[in-house]
């Protein structure tokens, strides 16, 4: 930990430093695993998302073979002008690729949704703005959501603000969330454990999974 890491972390000590810990029943939610965030050359290509992507597959084996509730979301707009993208579309222009039929929109080949598995469309940062998911995971009697996927500054912290706000324990999995740059990502991961949720190791993610 560098010295200016260090100060951070001794400024926020018995403040912000609370642990809410894994609930009864989890659900695994994985956000916005897409291709343009993976694809050289595409716009919205994040190196930290590759990495992400690849420590999928392991974590989906594992909710999938324990029967915890995996659900995917991606982002799909109306073309030819993403209306229903509103203001997010004109301040990041960048999402208007998000649209049937452009490869960059489609999902990343190691988290494709299994056909029993739920896809949840949204069109804002946060899985939960103008969508199902608090009513589906309160149907399902979840208490814990495992947050994956992409953006960590983007996404991922609208997801995690939201789900705290809607009563659920939240959990980061470090690994399996990425950004485009190391520095943001790192900066919205000690906001999220400090305020919103906690930010977990994979290891202790899927021994916490085994164990239920």
């Amino acid at each position: 930990m560098t010295q200016h890491a260090q100060q951070v972390s001794d400024n926020y000590k018995g403040v912000w430093d609370g642990r809410v810990g894994f609930g009864r029943k989890a659900a695994l939610l994985v956000i916005d695993f897409m291709q343009g965030y993976t694809t050289p050359g595409s716009p919205l290509y994040a190196p930290g998302v590759v990495d992400a992507v690849a420590r999928m597959p392991q974590l989906l084996a594992v909710a999938r073979d324990c029967q915890i509730p995996v659900i995917h979301t991606n982002i799909i707009y109306h073309a030819p002008d993403q209306r229903d993208g509103g203001m997010w579309v004109k301040k990041a222009p960048v999402m208007r690729a998000m649209v049937s039929g452009n490869p960059y929109a489609s999902f990343c080949e190691e988290v494709i949704p299994s056909d029993d598995e739920l896809v949840i469309t949204k069109q804002y940062p946060s899985a939960f703005f103008g969508t199902s998911l608090a009513s589906t995971l309160m149907a399902m009697g979840v208490d814990t959501l495992i947050l994956t996927g992409c953006s960590t500054s983007g996404c991922i912290r609208a997801s995690a603000v939201d789900g705290v706000q809607h009563g659920f324990r939240v959990m980061v999995v470090r690994e399996c969330v990425g950004d485009r740059h190391p520095e943001p990502h790192e900066a919205n991961l000690f906001d999220i454990d400090s305020k919103y949720g906690d930010v977990v190791s994979l290891d202790h993610t899927l021994n916490h999974l085994r164990a239920q």
